[in-house]
């Protein structure tokens, strides 16, 4: 399946006129967010672990010359950068193209090594389910993917450490148990959550004044730590009964969730929100 970027209107909606602008694609993926942003006359920043995003990386960078360029390292890495910008986008989660390379481990339909890195670095969840104790294996089920028989599906997998995603999936005794057990694995190989965190505490220094960060989340901790972030980021110091209060750095952009059009045409929009905030000083 062809990657389609989830909530491009709105993004562009939200950003207004972007002629000049100087603009960080976090999660560059299959370039739709950069080609549009490249297109509207933006200049881009553009980062990716996965290393199998590098050819249309190259083609945009052909295309755009000095006003593309491509970091392939994780987001979390915007904290090393000295300029600063007028948006910062992340399309958070997973990609199409992930999900339909079999030999990638991410999805149950194909039997795979599982592997489920994203950078194709690291620790493979293979590796993961064999390292980790059954109490930390039972804890990642429940908490990235809400698995309601977490320590019964933990004590299996330890017992068998599967090696492939078809060994995996059938070990799985639920069927509805299937997708959550893969993404909560997928969640903790890549370190999903810790590498918003980090590198949403970068993001307000590397803002310039009006600039706008936004977020596109499909997994409600992720969503949350976006939301509760942005709630801090727009909230004003100190006491608010005082004359003297300064008011919150940042403002609030509406949350937009994908038209129902959208989420027929592209499913994996369903789960989408997108959350956004403008920096006022």
């Amino acid at each position: 399946m062809k990657h389609i970027p989830v909530l491009l209107n709105a993004v562009m909606n939200s950003l207004d006129d972007i002629r000049g602008k100087h603009i960080v694609d976090c999660t560059f993926g299959a370039g739709g967010y950069s080609r549009a942003f490249l297109d509207a006359g933006a200049s881009v920043v553009a980062f990716d672990r996965d290393p199998n995003v590098t050819d249309d990386a190259n083609e945009l960078s052909k295309k755009y010359g000095n006003r593309f360029r491509f970091i392939p390292k994780t987001f979390s890495h915007i904290s090393d950068l000295d300029e600063t910008f007028d948006a910062i986008v992340f399309d958070l989660g997973i990609s199409s193209m992930q999900i339909d390379n079999a030999e990638r481990g991410f999805s149950f339909r194909f039997d795979a090594p599982l592997d489920m890195r994203m950078s194709e670095s690291g620790i493979t969840a293979a590796q993961l389910i064999e390292q980790v104790s059954g109490d930390e294996l039972a804890k990642i089920l429940r908490d990235y993917g809400d698995v309601k028989k977490a320590t019964v599906i933990a004590r299996a997998l330890k017992e068998k450490l599967p090696k492939t995603t078809f060994e995996l999936r059938d070990l799985i005794f639920n069927p509805n148990d299937i997708a959550p057990v893969f993404q909560a694995l997928r969640i903790a190989v890549n370190d999903e959550f810790g590498e918003l965190e980090r590198a949403l505490t970068a993001v307000p220094s590397r803002l310039n004044i009006g600039g706008k960060c936004i977020c596109i989340t499909f997994h409600s901790i992720e969503d949350r730590i976006v939301k509760n972030t942005f709630r801090n980021w727009t909230t004003a110091p100190g006491d608010p009964r005082l004359p003297t209060t300064r008011p919150a750095p940042f403002t609030l952009i509406k949350t937009t969730t994908p038209s129902k059009a959208e989420t027929e045409s592209n499913p994996r929009a369903r789960s989408a929100h997108m959350r956004g905030v403008v920096k006022s000083y």
